[in-house]
């Protein structure tokens, strides 16, 4: 079972369960525990390879990544949760939605990804070309300068970049793979919204998501809605804590 952490509250029957990207770790919500703790249950989770989390020796896919956070919640009695995430984690929150619509009460999708564009696509194209030849630091260092280039992105790059070395070579190789089936599951979610509540959180700066997800929420617009957070870029849960946590807690309190 891949690692997770609880923090309680006794008020409150609601669980908010957060997902970080790839890369990184629990330890990316820490400007988030405090203010939501104080609402609900907060569960924290270490993705497969990261973290304290292991590494495992199954294949590595959206679903089954998906399928380890399930355990979590199924080993913990958590029947529902709302469901947070930040970049690759917001994939893989939609992916288990896909599969379990009534585990999920909302999904709040920080940085979210929806559709890679042409300069995306190239660093995918170069990431697979070097992964065996390049040291993973080196080329995870070159793409969050370049998901991340700015001057206010350094805290969020340099958390990135730090987590990031916690890893193993053969870990990123397996989590880069999951490229060769993003496409086409991407493709998936823009064409089909769930009946769940979804809050895309998406800082004006994040060049490279931000425009897929502006076109996606004009056409879901029963259940989907788009905050965009001004002075941020791709990871806006740490380039601007207390806009995040007030606009994603009036979301979450909102739904019954």
């Amino acid at each position: 079972m891949i690692n997770y952490t609880v923090y309680k509250n006794k008020e409150s029957d609601q669980w908010v369960t957060f997902v970080h990207g790839a890369g990184g770790s629990s330890s990316i919500w820490f400007k988030q525990i405090r203010e939501f703790q104080n609402e609900f249950n907060v569960l924290l989770l270490d993705l497969r390879g990261h973290g304290n989390s292991n590494s495992s020796k199954g294949k590595y896919t959206f679903s089954a990544i998906a399928d380890d956070i399930l355990e979590v919640l199924d080993y913990l009695k958590i029947n529902r949760s709302h469901f947070i995430g930040i970049s690759l984690g917001t994939i893989l929150i939609r992916q288990l939605a896909e599969t379990n619509p009534s585990r999920v009460q909302s999904m709040t999708m920080g940085g979210a990804i929806l559709k890679f564009n042409v300069r995306s696509r190239i660093l995918i194209f170069v990431g697979n070309t070097l992964k065996y030849i390049l040291p993973y630091l080196i080329l995870y260092r070159f793409f969050a300068y370049v998901i991340m280039p700015n001057k206010n992105h350094k805290e969020s790059r340099s958390l990135f970049i730090r987590e990031a070395k916690k890893l193993y070579q053969k870990e990123f190789i397996k989590w880069f793979k999951l490229t060769a089936e993003i496409i086409p599951l991407l493709s998936h979610f823009r064409q089909f919204e769930l009946n769940i509540p979804t809050l895309y959180i998406m800082g004006e700066e994040d060049y490279m998501f931000l425009p897929s997800v502006k076109s996606v929420v004009k056409i879901h617009t029963k259940k989907s809605q788009l905050f965009i957070v001004q002075n941020s870029g791709h990871v806006v849960n740490i380039e601007q804590p207390m806009v995040f946590n007030n606009k994603v807690l009036s979301f979450i309190k909102l739904i019954p």
